[in-house]
């Protein structure tokens, strides 16, 4: 069975990395609903989960 997704490359906006959203990826944020790709890298994406756990 082929994936209707394909690896895409986006810019992080915190940090300005290229990083990859992977089809697998792609394949479970349309599962969970989800409209958005992701805008940070996932370096970035945990530092910022950590910033809020510690407010």
């Amino acid at each position: 069975m082929e994936s209707k997704y394909e690896d895409i490359s986006l810019t992080c906006k915190d940090c300005g990395t290229t990083f990859v959203f992977s089809a697998g990826e792609q394949q479970f944020y349309a599962e969970k609903g989800f409209t958005n790709q992701p805008v940070r890298c996932p370096a970035c994406r945990k530092a910022r989960k950590q910033n809020n756990r510690n407010y």
